[in-house]
């Protein structure tokens, strides 16, 4: 269906609400993907997309509820009733029934268990234990397994009496306790004669991931082996799941997501939420840190304006200082391009992207580049752009100058810089650009890892609270380097 199909269905459905046309709404509906409608009652109010779920069947209406946003799926919560809420619940796989009961406040997930089938809260149950974050947390529990004594057509009469409703490609083989040996792909099973023994045709090479496994790695896994489905294992080696790749595609767009909400610096939990006080709380949680950074880097500033007065440097500084900024973004970038290389090579697992003194070779060399070619470049703007502005200043708009030079015992005349100054500005503006830039990606390189070491997110160290802190390092670095060339001959300098 393209965009444009969907928008007219939108439109029909909210027509069909509109007059309450229950009967048309209920025909249209039932031709639709679940996958449409959910993009559909995430858009409606509450009280429509409840008219919405009672005009699908039930197995329907539970798919739309575990495919919409947390957000919406939040809302509909309050306003099922306890039998709703059940009854959509128990049509759902034990994997997904799980998700959206962690989402629930543990008194209403408790209620809820407490009126499914016993065998499946059981199982969720046993879900929940696990991580969501972890293989176990995403692992579908139904599994198809055979004993490695049975013969290939005992394999195949368990295959037709399992109730299982989605495809699979191998069956599982196990011994007598339950321990994984590995599997057994369908068509040897139809190609070999019915007497002959699974342990014959067992591939004990499987590729298997452990309940602990974080979901990243399973992802990785999954895409550098390019699997259908991997078989997971507890601690005792012996077979309680499944991850399928319909359930990776889920966990590579959250993991994405992840990454995307920590290098804005916010959270996938501003989005678990209609709540605009939510989601500001969540935001000013890292604009704060921010806001407390650039403080800092606007008291680096004030600290070198008193310095620069000391020395009588302060005109220096007024010239100096509007560059500031343009230290401050370029690194920042600089540094934000090593770390997202970096961030996105921990995130899929590359080999090449774990080794950090390979990776440190390349990017040193990179950023050495340039941060030669942005000092040359910098040092030339900074060299041409006072001149440009003092030559086009009108000749009467001399008075705040004049009154500047009163308090710093200078000439009662328009002060001026001398040809030296806005040469040694020029240099220190270049040296500060080559510097800055090779400290931010440096960060950038760094950081990465060492979060990744003390198990932080490293997307965070491409956040804004990183690269605030930077913007301080490296206009302090500018602001020493110009006020230690100025103190310098032209000679020194050069």
């Amino acid at each position: 269906m393209t965009a444009e199909d969907q928008n007219i269905l939108f439109e029909q459905v909210r027509e069909l609400l509109d007059s309450r046309d229950i009967e048309r709404l209920r025909g249209i509906l039932a031709d639709q993907r679940t996958s449409y409608i959910a993009e559909i009652v995430e858009i409606l109010d509450p009280e429509d997309s409840i008219l919405i779920f009672n005009c699908i069947e039930k197995p329907d209406a539970a798919e739309v509820f575990e495919k919409v946003d947390e957000a919406t799926r939040a809302e509909l919560v309050e306003l099922l009733d306890d039998e709703e809420l059940v009854n959509l619940i128990s049509e759902l796989d034990p994997d997904d029934a799980a998700d959206v009961l962690a989402e629930l406040d543990k008194e209403e997930s408790q209620e809820v268990l407490e009126h499914l089938d016993s065998e499946e809260a059981e199982q969720i149950k046993e879900l929940m234990v696990y991580s969501e974050d972890s293989a176990g947390g995403i692992m579908d529990p139904i599994i198809l397994s055979v004993a490695e004594d049975a013969t290939v057509n005992e394999a195949v009469q368990r295959i037709r009496e399992a109730e299982i409703d989605e495809d699979f490609y191998s069956v599982f083989v196990v011994d007598n306790t339950g321990r994984f040996l590995g599997d057994v792909r369908l068509r040897l099973l139809l190609t070999n004669q019915g007497q002959r023994k699974i342990k014959e045709l067992i591939d004990t090479d499987t590729i298997y991931v452990t309940v602990e496994d974080d979901q990243q790695d399973v992802y990785n896994l999954f895409k550098k082996n390019d699997l259908i489905v991997v078989p997971v294992l507890d601690k005792d080696r012996k077979l309680v799941g499944r991850i399928t790749a319909d359930r990776i595609l889920e966990v590579a767009e959250e993991e994405a997501a992840e990454d995307m909400y920590a290098m804005a610096g916010t959270d996938a939990a501003e989005l678990e939420t209609f709540s605009i006080v939510n989601a500001a709380r969540i935001r000013m949680t890292w604009l704060l840190p921010c806001l407390a950074g650039t403080a800092i880097t606007a008291t680096v500033g004030f600290l070198f304006q008193g310095l620069f007065m000391a020395e009588k440097h302060l005109l220096v500084f007024l010239v100096a200082f509007p560059f500031a900024p343009m230290i401050a973004a370029i690194s920042g970038n600089a540094g934000l391009q090593t770390s997202a290389i970096v961030v996105c090579g921990l995130a899929t697992g590359d080999l090449a992207a774990l080794k950090l003194s390979q990776v440190f070779m390349r990017e040193f060399r990179i950023a050495l580049l340039v941060a030669l070619c942005c000092g040359i470049i910098g040092g030339l703007i900074c060299s041409v752009l006072p001149g440009f502005f003092n030559s086009h200043s009108p000749s009467d708009s001399t008075v705040e100058l004049d009154q500047m030079a009163a308090n710093t015992q200078l000439t009662s005349q328009k002060p001026k810089l001398e040809p030296q100054e806005y040469i040694k500005i020029s240099i220190a503006f270049g040296c500060a650009m080559f510097s800055a830039i090779m400290v931010s990606t440096t960060l950038g390189l760094f950081l990465p890892f060492l979060f990744r070491h003390i198990g932080l997110d490293p997307a965070i160290s491409s956040g804004p609270i990183v690269t605030t802190a930077n913007d301080s390092i490296s206009v302090a670095i500018y602001l020493l380097l110009t006020l230690t060339l100025t103190n310098l001959p032209l000679e020194s300098a050069l």
